[in-house]
């Protein structure tokens, strides 16, 4: 069966997180992605740390599936020769600094002059306009302008996410946008300009807390594992751990009372007969929870919950996770290849019934910039030369199997 996105090419001046998944939803979906990056280090994610393998873990978990082009962008021909991939290619995705893309000859005005139906994505941290449109933007900071960090953590510590959730929620509006601008253009035959803001992303996925803020003029309190507006919900102690409960109605209070605590006395008591009463009745809603399930080991609660089909989890470690049977039993997890060894990766979230993602390799920086350069339509002589003045760069360890 055909994927998605196949016969769609992607070219992509991209670094960090937000950008690179981006790309790589769209990679996973079936498109061809080509990677441009600096000559001297390429995308500076690849040496955040050398975790897999002498890899990045940031750089092997956003960039499988595509190709890497080593140019100097600075260079006339460097941008001659993005400017030639992209005249054959359906999108464009950028998150270089404000203005960066413009100085260097490729904003959306001028890629599209000649190409209107080009689809470009311009990803930046704090949008177009306004008095943070210069700013240096990063998770963490976007975090704290979109007021993340405000409502996460413990009532004495503020924390941010502890994944890049300001990249992960730009990203994936980025590569919704395309998905979108793409069923557009196949309507019309008309390409799109998008500008996606890492802060407008960030902002939206507040929802609640900032609706609760704007009606009632109430800042929402850090929680914890809590919820601002159910109880119980938190992690209640077991006699060897403990074990998240989430309940989010009053006839799973009853349930949760009555068939797992064994309490049923706790189902009428006024002060915990609505959620809003339990609310307002938080502290002795939660020791009363507290108090029964620490009658019971976490897997003896977990197993009781489970039956009785009230919300619950436990608390799991990384290598829990890495090993989790849900993962297992569903044959989730896949291997990839990487410039240095082989490693595992999760399918996609979305599965599609006919048809596996590709699951490509994470290329080696420069591993294809040969066959890309003579894709752009350069000859051996001008090719030779580019790479012998440094303004491209081949990764020596992949140039025998390019070539062949």
């Amino acid at each position: 069966m055909t994927l998605p996105l196949e016969g769609i090419t992607v070219v992509a001046i991209e670094q960090a997180v937000a950008a690179p998944l981006a790309t790589r939803n769209l990679a996973d979906l079936g498109a061809r992605v080509i990677k441009i990056e600096r000559v001297n280090g390429g995308d500076f994610a690849r040496d955040y740390d050398h975790a897999v393998h002498g890899t990045g873990a940031h750089f092997v978990w956003l960039n499988r599936g595509k190709e890497s082009i080593a140019v100097d962008l600075k260079s006339v021909e460097g941008q001659a020769v993005v400017h030639n991939l992209v005249r054959k290619a359906d999108v464009f995705i950028q998150n270089l600094a404000p203005g960066a893309a413009e100085r260097l000859g490729l904003g959306a005005d001028e890629l599209r002059s000649d190409h209107p139906e080009l689809v470009v994505v311009n990803l930046s941290g704090f949008g177009v306009g306004g008095p943070m449109e210069q700013r240096k933007a990063f998770d963490m900071l976007i975090q704290a302008e979109a007021g993340l960090i405000s409502i996460t953590g413990s009532a004495d510590h503020p924390a941010k996410t502890g994944i890049p959730t300001a990249d992960i929620a730009s990203g994936m509006y980025c590569s919704q946008s395309v998905v979108a601008a793409l069923l557009r253009r196949w309507r019309t035959g008309e390409g799109a300009t998008i500008d996606v803001s890492m802060l407008d992303a960030t902002a939206e996925w507040m929802g609640y807390a900032m609706y609760t803020q704007m009606y009632t003029g109430m800042q929402p309190a850090r929680m914890g594992l809590s919820h601002s507006s159910i109880a119980p919900y938190d992690a209640y102690p077991t006699s060897d751990g403990q074990v998240l409960i989430g309940v989010q109605n009053d006839s799973g209070w009853r349930t949760l009372v009555a068939e797992v605590l064994g309490s049923p006395e706790l189902a009428d008591d006024p002060r915990f007969v609505t959620n809003v009463q339990r609310v307002l009745h938080r502290g002795d809603c939660d020791s009363a929870v507290a108090a029964r399930t620490a009658r019971f080991t976490s897997e003896e609660l977990d197993a009781r919950l489970a039956a009785a089909g009230v919300p619950a989890a436990q608390v799991k470690e990384l290598d829990q996770v890495v090993a989790h049977p849900q993962f297992a039993e569903r044959d989730r997890w896949r291997t990839i290849g990487t410039e240095h060894a082989s490693v595992e990766a999760l399918l996609p979230p979305a599965t599609f019934r006919d048809v596996e993602a590709p699951m490509g390799d994470v290329p080696a920086l420069g591993q294809h910039t040969l066959a890309l350069l003579a894709e752009s339509g350069l000859g051996d002589a001008d090719i030779d030369d580019l790479v012998r003045q440094g303004t491209a760069m081949q990764n020596n360890n992949f140039a025998p199997a390019i070539a062949e």
